[in-house]
């Protein structure tokens, strides 16, 4: 199990969107439409930002929502409070597809990505233990694993054969051994552990370099890890406190958009951190990689 190391690289992010998010999350580029989709997860808010016109439109969709991921016959899929559901970007309407959770009235669903093929992953948090979950191509939901904390990043190596998750309350990224053609994950175990003192692993990401990106909640800062080695590469400093996703984007991916939290700010905000809640950007010096579409 690798500690956090020394920092190699030291990156500052920039303010995009001042949005005042109470929790930004689910940062994820569409690079067929050049539009970044995040979401605010307490209102039930979901973000389609433009970085050519600076519009960030904005659609409600009645409930808190976990996480966003484009579809490839169009419109998005989403983790809402009440499960899994395609969403119209264009009206608002919501479809569900399946609430795996449907038991658990104290629950709702986190972060999530699709998988190179497509498959549509995303864990609960709540008043009972969580879950991950895997929404196949066919619509049908398998549950992966429980007792889940707060359930969080996942990604998946370069070659398909390793996906690294997050559960905040364990304070690591683990990695589990993949199987492409079946989604199945087995071998679970701890890869970096985050000291407390650092904050705590929230949203990540992967780079063209196969090296991991992770948001430290309470922690200020975007770290760039290796994988193979555990090393610190780079770390983006923010001006607020609680990172919670990025995601590379632009027509480049050379640019790291950054989710943020105003979480705990009263109406009077912090005058040590007055953009907590906005949609902040890097160009750290790598490109990241296209985000799969969900293919149900």
């Amino acid at each position: 199990m690798a500690p956090v190391m020394s920092v190699t690289t030291a990156l500052a992010a920039d303010l995009v969107l001042d949005a005042h998010a109470l929790l930004g999350e689910g940062a994820i580029w569409h690079a067929r439409k050049n539009l970044l989709y995040w979401i605010d997860i307490d209102p039930g808010l979901v973000h389609l930002y433009d970085p050519v016109t600076g519009k960030d439109r904005t659609l409600s969709v009645g409930q808190p929502i976990g996480t966003i991921v484009p579809r490839a016959r169009g419109g998005a899929v989403v983790a809402l409070r009440d499960g899994f559901a395609a969403l119209d970007l264009e009206t608002g309407k919501l479809d569900l597809i399946a609430d795996p959770e449907a038991h658990l009235t104290g629950n709702r669903f986190n972060d999530g990505k699709c998988d190179p093929r497509g498959r549509f992953w995303a864990g609960t948090l709540g008043r009972d233990p969580g879950a991950l979950y895997r929404l196949d191509a066919d619509l049908s939901v398998h549950r992966i694993f429980g007792e889940v904390k707060c359930s969080n990043g996942i990604v998946w190596s370069l070659d398909r054969k390793t996906m690294w998750y997050i559960d905040t309350g364990t304070g690591r990224v683990d990695a589990l051994d993949y199987d492409d053609a079946t989604g199945a994950v087995t071998n679970r175990r701890p890869l970096i552990t985050i000291p407390p003192a650092e904050g705590h692993p929230d949203g990540s990401t992967l780079d063209a370099e196969g090296h991991l990106w992770v948001c430290l909640w309470d922690g200020g800062a975007v770290v760039c890890f290796d994988p193979a080695t555990g090393k610190e590469l780079r770390r983006v400093k923010l001006p607020v406190r609680k990172i919670t996703s990025c995601a590379f984007g632009g027509p480049k991916l050379d640019t790291l958009y950054i989710t943020t939290s105003r979480h705990g700010i009263g109406p009077e905000g912090d005058p040590q951190q007055p953009h907590a809640g906005g949609l902040f950007k890097c160009v750290p010096g790598v490109v990241g990689l296209p985000a799969p579409e969900f293919a149900g």
